[in-house]
């Protein structure tokens, strides 16, 4: 655009000047070797303009026929270059849509043309052609090379990082993670396998650096670096709870101010400010994270929170704790604990069933079965709400990658992965679960003592071959069945008791009706 502006110009100048002298006519003369030449100004003009023009036309002649050689060679590296790039290309596609064979081919149609040196992508189509190809030892040999390559570099990490995981040689890619981690940080894949070194190995202080770096590039948000580092001072706390108080003291009450609703977070923190004896700072921590979620640790810590608390004080902060939560099933809970150990029975059993009504689920019901049992001590109810927490939803616990633990961890035990516990309820029992009498299956016996001590093998019954009725006696057939049922139910209620039934005594079971089939 600027040459033709320029250009544009120049003629626009000519022609100003060649008016002008039209407007002002003259004669131009020149003496030569005893020659007068004589023309007008126009004429004289014309020839010095024509001359410059054919001298820059002859100089341009001359320089493109000396350059020609250098021309018609970048020609053909221009086009052999743009044929390596379209081969390199196609390789690449083909790689990705997992073709080995025209991978390979392109591969090395590519090498042919474009020099590894200038263009490093070969290298790279190079070892993932052979990861397609099967060849592992030779792709893991290429990445190797990569390494010496600075701009290579963190590609060959990457590729001999995937090949260790894909043999299971956690410590070769941690290794090659660290390696990538420390020349390029914001490199995720990189960060979170180092990231699992340091938690396995215990270097909170190290984690920590590295979540911070991740933070400072912007690689993760400021809400999960902080609920990170919440984390990880909370593991921290939990290390150095013995060996060095304050320091764990430290840690964790900066792990409680970066996540308020972390429950391991707050439960440790305020126990170790109630053991400086600061009661007071201790329950305002913990008062916050259960306004927040509810959880027993919390409960039981804020409960017992000075030892030597009567029953009913620890009752009355219990219920303070449920005033700050109210209609929740953990604050029922609390409370119901603290009135049975106080033996204010009513307000157990009445917490307790409040729970059962807004969550129910196991813990709940086993509750009730000790309140019945401290109460009234009637073993018949305790059972029947034992079998009702058997069949109840479990309660909630700390689960992470299938384990189920009563005590958070900050790793999961089984991937290795940070803050994978989460306080939920675990995957219900396996097989199907019985709510009624008429669904409880009948256990086949394989023998009974006879009366004079000899084994009789009881075997399935076969079907009977009834006789055809005479004279249509469907009233005979009738009378024959209903005797056969009401043997079946005497048979079932002669069956023994399981094996986690505590069993009656025996004037109890002589009072029972034999007539139904119960499982207690």
């Amino acid at each position: 655009m600027i040459r033709l502006l320029v250009f544009l110009a120049v003629v626009f100048a000519l022609g100003l000047g060649f008016a002008w002298l039209a407007d002002r006519p003259g004669d131009m003369l020149v003496t030569f070797n005893g020659y007068q030449y004589q023309v007008t100004l126009m004429v004289a003009a014309v020839a010095i303009v024509a001359v410059v023009a054919a001298v820059m036309i002859v100089w341009w002649l001359i320089k493109s026929l000396w350059n020609s050689p250098y021309t018609i060679s970048r020609y053909f590296r221009v086009r052999r270059r743009d044929r390596g790039y379209q081969a390199l290309s196609t390789g690449m596609i083909a790689a990705g849509a997992g073709d080995g064979a025209l991978a390979r081919k392109k591969t090395k149609e590519a090498a042919k043309l474009i020099n590894s040196d200038q263009e490093p992508l070969i290298n790279l189509l190079d070892a993932q052609a052979s990861l397609l190809e099967g060849d592992h030892e030779g792709a893991r040999e290429k990445f190797e090379r990569m390494l010496d390559d600075p701009e290579m570099r963190l590609l060959g990490l990457r590729g001999l990082y995937l090949e260790a995981e894909r043999l299971g040689d956690r410590n070769a890619a941690r290794h090659y993670a660290g390696r990538a981690a420390a020349v390029a940080p914001q490199l995720a894949w990189a960060a979170e396998s180092t990231l699992e070194e340091l938690t396995e190995r215990g270097d909170w202080d190290g984690a920590l650096k590295l979540v911070e770096a991740q933070k400072s590039t912007r690689q993760i948000e400021r809400d999960a670096a902080n609920r990170r580092r919440a984390v990880l001072l909370t593991a921290k706390a939990q290390a150095l709870v013995d060996s060095d108080p304050n320091a764990a003291r430290t840690a964790a009450l900066e792990a409680n101010k970066l996540a308020p609703e972390f429950a391991p977070a707050a439960v440790i923190a305020a126990d170790l400010v109630i053991r400086q004896n600061d009661v007071r700072k201790g329950s305002k921590i913990l008062e916050a994270a259960w306004k927040a979620e509810p959880h027993p640790d919390i409960a039981e810590l804020y409960t017992h929170a000075r030892p030597g608390d009567a029953v009913l004080d620890r009752l009355n902060r219990a219920k303070k704790l449920q005033e700050l939560k109210r209609n929740h099933p953990e604050s029922a809970m609390t409370v119901a604990r603290a009135a049975l150990d106080a033996q204010d029975f009513a307000t157990a059993r009445r917490e307790a069933e409040a729970a059962i009504r807004m969550d129910r689920r196991e813990g709940a019901y086993l509750l009730l079965a000790d309140i019945e049992e401290a109460e009234t001590g009637d073993q018949g109810k305790v059972r029947q709400l034992l079998s009702k927490a058997v069949r109840a939803p479990r309660d909630p616990a700390w689960v992470a990658d299938g384990v189920i633990t009563e005590r958070w961890a900050p790793v999961s035990p089984v991937t290795g992965k940070l803050d994978a516990f989460t306080w939920r309820a675990p995957m219900e029992r396996l097989g199907q679960l019985i709510y009624s009498e008429t669904d409880l299956p009948v256990p086949a016996i394989a023998a009974a003592p006879a009366a004079d001590g000899k084994a009789i093998d009881i075997v399935p019954d076969a079907p009977a071959q009834k006789p055809a009725p005479a004279n249509g006696g469907e009233k005979d057939m009738a009378a024959a069945d209903a005797a056969g049922e009401a043997e079946s139910v005497r048979q079932g209620s002669e069956l023994p008791p399981l094996p986690d039934d505590p069993g009656v005594a025996p004037e109890e079971e002589a009072e029972k009706s034999p007539r139904r089939f119960r499982l207690f």
